[in-house]
């Protein structure tokens, strides 16, 4: 009865402080620390140490796959490679400079263990990167702060298993960690995503939002855990089948199903992240008096800790220093003129025909069936896949070069980058599962909470002035360029004018419509309706259902190519799933 009120009263807890910080302007998460700090330090208060297979297990699954079903899957693919920089390499170099630090200050910490710890505070926190993104600055920087923190979890608990196993052993090797590595992420993108697949036929087949909904909460729980058997990530399994449960979300599901996944994974979110937060801030004053029954004092771990976190800054520093010097290399490489040029030519296979091959290019005689004729040409339905292919690359690297010119990365968001890269729960919850046969184990937690704890608050609370002191431009949280929009609106109005235009047009229960509604309403996406009161109320209704299946359809087709922003696309999305839930509300009304 008293853990059900303990928790019953930290949700009511967590629900008050994020709406009070909303009014104050300030991210939700410092506050929850610093109620837990306060609330920790009382006389009275006897907070118990929480098993870290609950975090692990329980909670940090759920929390990454609800991130990844968010992450804007285009953006994500173009910064690919700085993303997986900062989530591998940028981690191991980290973790490595850290354990020589950690070796050499402090007595009875050998380089196995010293490695280990840097690795619980190498990754930053998805969780805690969500201040910046609330900031509303450049979507590429927190989509890159979105990316790395949702990977970089695999690199440190696969180094941290490795490191913990060397001292256990006595030795550490390399070439072992780089091969459970390997093998940790191969076997969580293979578990991740065919069972990410598999979710989203199966709550597509189920219809229903209540039942997809509760299959849903399973899903990172089932990647998680045979992946963890098998020896692999099940947090990357987790992060894999989010991404492919957010993309295919877009196709398969109901208006109905997404609206309920949008708001009860965030309502999930909500009080799991509140809740680990506000943990932290309790737990610290029992793990300072753990330390203090084996020190004189805490002076020794807690400079430790300062001096790790200021080591951490500045290999982040001098990583995101090379990572926007390569940017700008490649940069100066790209050139628009030699896609632009594959364009025309395939301008000109399409107007003339496709290319004879050259005489004397066919098989060799006495070889195959086709012995002494030459290579035939591609039968047209061959041809026009082919073109469609192709043009569907070159489409999409033109809009990727867009892109990339149109949102830079200078150094003033190279400093975004490094600032906004906290610590948080990953690295309390891996601190904990430092074995508890390790002599030194009470300072090594120590110093992971206080680097979370410090990071989190110094580079939280100091990041809104920052972004202004810049002076970067705040886009807002979720706004979508007004120029986009309008681009994306007409090509809707495109789609629901052919469809107008299509003879097999049919109501949902397959008969046709009036054609002068047909008529009315292809007016309609010529130009804004001057009145409809004329028109048939439930033929219209269903006629603009048919349009909104029309313009899902091509959305669903323009998200492939890159040419518009994920946050524009999941904009309109969102817009003609609310349009359709409206319309058949009035329909079942009506009957």
């Amino acid at each position: 009865m008293e853990i059900l009120l303990v928790v019953l009263i930290g949700v009511v807890a967590v629900a008050v402080v994020t709406a009070l910080a909303q009014r104050l302007g300030v991210a939700g998460p410092l506050l929850l620390v610093a109620l837990g700090l306060a609330v920790g330090l009382l006389p009275f208060i006897h907070f118990p140490e929480i098993d870290p297979d609950l975090i692990l297990i329980g909670v940090l699954p759920p929390l990454l796959y609800a991130a990844a079903v968010r992450l804007p899957a285009i953006e994500f693919r173009r910064d690919f490679t700085p993303i997986a920089g900062l989530a591998i390499v940028l981690v191991v170099v980290t973790a490595l400079v850290l354990g020589w630090f950690f070796s050499l200050i402090l007595p009875g910490v050998g380089f196995a263990l010293g490695v280990a710890l840097g690795a619980i505070l190498s990754p930053t926190d998805a969780v805690a990167t969500g201040i910046a993104k609330r900031l509303g600055i450049s979507p590429r920087v927190t989509t890159m702060l979105e990316g790395e923190s949702l990977l970089n979890d695999a690199t440190a608990l696969v180094l941290l298993r490795t490191a913990l196993l060397a001292v256990a052993a006595g030795s550490f090797s390399v070439g072992g960690a780089i091969g459970s590595f390997a093998w940790g992420v191969l076997i969580a993108v293979v578990v991740g995503a065919v069972l990410g697949l598999f979710a989203v036929r199966l709550r597509s087949w189920v219809r229903n939002s209540a039942a997809s909904t509760a299959i849903g909460f399973t899903v990172p729980f089932l990647a998680y855990l045979p992946t963890e058997h098998l020896g692999g990530s099940g947090l990357v399994a987790a992060v894999v089948a989010g991404i492919v449960a957010g993309q295919g979300a877009q196709k398969w599901f109901t208006p109905e199903q997404r609206l309920s996944d949008e708001v009860n994974w965030r309502t999930v979110e909500l009080v799991l992240e509140g809740g680990i937060f506000l943990i932290m801030g309790l737990e610290l004053e029992q793990i300072v008096s753990d330390v203090q029954q084996r020190h004189e004092g805490i002076a020794l771990p807690t400079g430790a800790a300062l001096a790790a976190l200021a080591i951490v800054l500045l290999v982040r520093t001098g990583y995101v220093s090379f990572l926007l010097w390569i940017g700008r290399l490649r940069g100066r490489s790209r050139s628009r003129t030699r896609f632009e040029a594959i364009d025309a030519r395939l301008d000109e296979i399409e107007a003339s025909g496709w290319p004879e091959p050259p005489a004397g290019r066919g098989r060799p005689a006495g070889r195959g069936r086709s012995s002494g004729r030459g290579r035939r040409a591609p039968d047209p339905a061959h041809r026009e896949r082919r073109l469609s292919s192709m043009r569907e690359r070159v489409s999409r690297a033109l809009a990727d070069l867009d892109y990339y010119q149109a949102s830079p990365l200078g150094w003033r968001h190279g400093t975004i980058i490094v600032w906004a890269g906290m610590r948080g729960v990953v690295t309390l919850a891996a601190a904990q599962t430092i074995p508890r046969t390790v002599e030194t184990r009470p300072e090594l937690v120590y110093i992971a909470f206080l680097v979370a704890l410090v990071s989190l608050m110094l580079q939280g609370f100091t990041l809104p002035w920052l972004v202004g002191a810049l002076g970067l431009e705040r886009s807002g949280e979720g706004s979508v360029d007004p120029e986009e929009q309008a681009r994306l609106d007409s090509e809707l109005r495109d789609a629901a004018a052919a469809a107008l235009a299509d003879p097999h047009l049919r109501r949902r229960d397959g008969e046709s419509f009036d054609p002068r509604l047909l008529e009315k309403v292809g007016a309609r996406y010529a130009e804004p309706p001057s009145d409809e009161a004329s028109l048939f109320v439930d033929d219209l209704l269903e006629l603009r259902l048919a349009m909104i299946d029309a313009m899902r359809e091509r959305l669903t087709t323009l998200s492939s190519g890159g040419t518009f922003s994920t946050r524009a696309l999941r904009h309109t999305l969102a817009q003609l799933d609310a349009d359709q839930l409206s319309l058949e509300l009035r329909l079942r009304d009506e009957d």
